[in-house]
């Protein structure tokens, strides 16, 4: 993605999955070079998607959310989110991230005894994602195979065969150092997170309360706060005010309604309180950020 540029952002649908096509169907897989500080409210936002991920940090630092834990990972490291893991990055100053993400069908068929005895049981793995240091020699592997793979792309002469090479070599060693035998992916908890997340998605200009957004799906309002907690790292209610929160960014920036009516419409009964948390999240008043998105949007068009 180009860099310093103003409104970088994730797009999901209403269960966080992430709307963007990565590759083609002929050939699954797409490079990316990110820097995180030019995403909005410096975050690449929650999602999840099915394919792989492995990105590196080659400066700065990025925090990592995933799977109900949160790591930094310094400049240096790499790391390998599974799929469908729902995962946030962002970051405290400017932090280039190369990262790719590819289909598990491009490393072989589903029904393919490759996919079935090493593909499959390491994304039916327990664990959500991993970090990569050049300390350890296996993980320096996978490390050297993913900055060739960089390389060709940022040379502009990316050979599909070297890349999937390269991808193989490094799927090779994942999986001798993965316990495959562990298949623990919590596949109904993710399904209570998504559809809470849609619960608010669809109701958040309404008073809505802990006790309705754990009712959405048949459980108690401490296991809503777990499953928050283990998969995103916030409360439902914390979730609730920063999605409203985003609403209200993109009316600022693509309307004329005042902040007052704004804020009504994305669900605050009080504007006050509306521009206290905006400010907390977005480091401005509603009103200098709709300024500045709009000189930001002016400068582009000239």
């Amino acid at each position: 993605m180009q860099a310093n540029s103003p409104d970088l952002k994730i797009t999901t649908d209403e269960y966080l999955r992430e709307t963007a096509v990565h590759g083609k169907a002929e050939y699954p897989f797409q490079y990316y070079l990110e820097n995180v500080w030019d995403f909005e409210a410096h975050s690449i936002g929650w999602h999840w998607h099915d394919e792989l991920e492995f990105a590196y940090v080659r400066s700065g630092s990025v925090t990592l959310s995933a799977g109900g834990c949160q790591m930094t990972i310094p400049a240096g490291s790499g790391v390998f989110i599974n799929s469908r893991v729902v995962h946030r990055f962002s970051a405290n100053g400017s932090a280039l991230m190369p990262n790719f993400v590819f289909s598990p069908c491009l490393l072989a068929p589903e029904d393919s005894l490759i996919y079935r005895d090493y593909v499959r049981p390491v994304i039916e793995n327990a664990m959500p994602c991993i970090l990569f240091s050049f300390d350890t020699p296996w993980q320096a592997q996978i490390l050297c195979e993913m900055e060739a793979v960089f390389s060709m792309h940022e040379a502009g002469r990316p050979n599909e065969l070297q890349v999937l090479r390269r991808l193989l070599a490094l799927w090779d060693t994942l999986a001798q150092h993965t316990d495959r035998h562990e298949k623990s992916w919590p596949g109904s908890t993710q399904a209570r997170l998504q559809l809470m997340l849609q619960y608010i998605h669809d109701h958040y200009t309404e008073t809505i309360t802990l006790k309705e957004i754990a009712d959405s799906v048949y459980i108690s309002k401490s296991s809503a706060l777990q499953i928050f907690r283990d998969g995103i790292q916030q409360s439902p209610i914390a979730y609730l005010i920063q999605y409203r929160l985003n609403c209200a960014a993109r009316l600022l920036r693509t309307t004329d309604k005042s902040v007052t009516r704004i804020a009504e419409e994305t669900g605050f009964e009080n504007v006050g309180y509306f521009c206290r948390k905006f400010r907390e999240l977005f480091c401005q008043s509603p009103g200098a950020y709709r300024k500045s998105k709009r000189f930001a949007d002016r400068g582009t068009a000239s």
